[in-house]
């Protein structure tokens, strides 16, 4: 009656061993390391870790473990004061064309990590870290889309031979048309472009006012692309840090969360993730004075006034030949010896460039490079943080060949080459992004929540023990089994598929104790009735875990639901809470249900029992 057939009983003990191999390396903890790569993103061979191990060798500094990962080469070291030794030494060494990072990685035994076993991953409450909370600028979005629809309006119309004058004014496209005839034309080739845009049109005193604008949902649209836009980008550029586990999601209407966990350099970390950075090629208006347009601030016709690095003025071409966000690829390297960036364009980019370089061959061409930041100004007596856009001419270059998807910048140094192609292989961000939100949890008060989390685990699963134990003696020891069981598959599961834990993670666990320890209490409960009826200890046995099913399934069914829920509305903690419920109650189930029984069969099955120890 009470005994599980030998396949049954070989599962539950294959289950518990591949568990608690695959625990095994959360019991090892994290070392200060420090991670090296390339800068052009490409893959480090056995050279490179050849290499890292030559310049450490000399340094004389001792590392506890030196391996590559993902095209990367880890380094581990017995201290913080090794760590930031080995990294000054690694960057003075390798130069500008390596990327040196400390970070913390788990000290996981080779042997452990060769069969691609790996710890649970620690959110940034428990492994330290930096948080970012960034606000989207919407009108800002919106702004950039009607500057897009201009730079349409005007082409279509000029290759239509219509005279023309667009300009973007507050929230709408205005085009003032100087001949009234074309004014029947002009709207129907500019519906064309867009057919869901509104245009209105005026009477003016020298011609016609058509007046586009964009409709609400088209808004909407406009700013719901922006915050995907941003995020997918903000995680591009989180990938090519290297930072391990990172959480990048939309909070809101118009912020999103950046969490970096392990980062130790939250300043390089938010000079990557708060610049909104893109490019524009423009032609330079050769022909005309500079010096003179500063001084009387204002440009020539079809010219805007720029700033070189130096300080100098420049006049280019208001026509932007290719933005930012029609590169494919960007590379830092080397030209003539000199710091570079390698771009490369997708088709429409590199179709403008092939016909402005044909048509402008030996004339002077302009990258400028933009970047909207912050800056706190006073005003009405109070300090107050208002949006300034930058546009700086970083290169001028005199136009040799016919070139189009391919080409370099140069005039950068290693810092700027680096940060630059970082960026523009990341993606331009959509709008401006500002940054109203920075926490840094250190690893010391990391190291204390996983402290104080891991004695309120030990403290709640040593009182439940101790209360099955003396209430329910052997029965009570098998749940007590079955308990330690239920944690290792949980930290098993959480291992395989790389879920973070979090301080609330830990409280999950603890209240998945308190949740797997009823099941066995509701069977227990059940076999001392059955037996207070009259049945005997085996029959009762049986009844016990059979009856009990339905009561446990119920619970805890009702429980998974509610988890999943969390999950899916949920965001950040709530959804490490809600990750480990649910495995919790998954694993309990097993636990309580087929675990806890083998061992009882064990116990009790296919002997002749006279009373039951519960």
């Amino acid at each position: 009656m009470n005994r599980f057939p030998l396949w049954k009983n070989a599962i539950v003990v294959i289950v518990m061993l591949a568990a608690i191999m695959i625990s095994l390396p959360n019991l090892f903890g994290d070392s200060p390391a420090v991670q090296v790569s390339l800068v052009n993103g490409q893959l480090l061979e056995a050279s490179g870790l050849e290499r890292v191990r030559e310049v450490l060798d000399s340094s004389k500094v001792a590392q506890t473990a030196l391996y590559t990962e993902k095209g990367r080469v880890m380094a581990r070291f017995p201290s913080v004061d090794v760590q930031l030794q080995a990294a000054d030494a690694l960057r003075a060494a390798l130069g500008k064309g390596y990327v040196v990072a400390m970070t913390l990685t788990p000290s996981t035994p080779a042997w452990l990590r060769a069969i691609g076993l790996r710890p649970v991953p620690l959110g940034l409450d428990l492994r330290g870290g930096v948080h970012f909370l960034f606000e989207v600028d919407m009108s800002a979005a919106v702004k950039q889309r009607l500057d897009t629809y201009a730079t349409d309006f005007t082409k279509v119309l000029r290759d239509n031979r219509i005279r023309r004058s667009v300009a973007v004014v507050g929230q709408e496209v205005q085009i003032r048309l100087p001949d009234v005839a074309d004014a029947d034309r002009a709207e129907d080739l500019l519906r064309e472009t867009d057919r869901d845009m509104s245009f209105d049109r005026r009477s003016s005193t020298d011609g016609v006012l058509l007046v586009a604008r964009m409709t609400p949902q088209q808004i909407r649209d406009r700013q719901d692309f922006a915050i995907q836009q941003n995020t997918t980008t903000l995680r591009n550029r989180v990938n090519e840090l290297g930072v391990a586990e990172p959480i990048v999601q939309r909070q809101g209407l118009d912020r999103i969360v950046v969490q970096l966990p392990g980062v130790q350099d939250p300043a390089q970390a938010e000079r990557v993730l708060g610049a909104t950075a893109t490019l524009e090629f423009r032609l330079v208006c050769a022909e005309e004075n500079a010096l003179e347009a500063e001084q009387t601030r204002r440009a020539p016709l079809g010219c805007e006034l720029f700033k070189a690095r130096d300080g100098s003025p420049v006049l280019l071409k208001r026509r932007t030949i290719v933005t930012g966000d029609q590169l494919v690829d960007a590379s830092q390297g080397f030209a003539e010896g000199q710091p570079a960036v390698f771009v490369r364009l997708d088709t429409k980019g590199a179709r403008s460039m092939l016909d402005t370089t044909k048509a402008n061959l030996k004339k002077p061409m302009a990258v400028v490079f933009v970047e909207q930041k912050r800056e706190t100004v006073e005003r009405d007596g109070k300090m107050i943080e208002v949006p300034r856009e930058t546009r700086e001419v970083i290169n001028i270059a005199t136009i040799n060949g016919v070139f189009s998807s391919s080409f370099q910048i140069s005039g950068l140094d290693s810092l700027e080459a680096r940060d630059l192609a970082l960026l523009l292989r990341a993606g331009a961000l959509a709008a401006p992004i500002y940054k109203v939100e920075e926490r840094t949890v250190g690893p010391s008060l990391g190291q204390e929540n996983i402290d104080r989390g891991v004695g309120a685990f030990l403290i709640g699963f040593g009182l439940v023990a101790v209360f099955m134990l003396v209430y329910y003696k052997m029965f009570g020891l098998v749940a007590n089994v079955g308990l330690l069981a239920n944690v290792i598959l949980i930290v098993a599961l959480m291992s395989m598929i790389q879920a973070a834990l979090t301080l609330p993670g830990i409280a999950g666990i603890v209240l998945t104790i308190g949740m797997a320890i009823d099941a066995n209490v509701l069977i227990n409960e059940r076999i001392r009735e059955e037996l207070r009826n009259g049945m005997s200890p085996q029959a009762a046995i049986h009844a016990g875990y059979d009856k009990a099913f339905a009561t446990i399934a119920d619970s805890n069914l009702t429980t998974l639901i509610a988890g999943i829920v969390l999950f899916l509305v949920g965001s950040g903690p709530v959804k490490g809470f809600a990750v480990v419920l649910c495995l919790g109650i998954l694993t309990s189930m097993f636990t309580a249900l087929t675990v806890t029984r083998a061992l009882v069969n064990v116990i009790y099955g296919n002997r002749k029992v006279e009373r039951l120890a519960v």
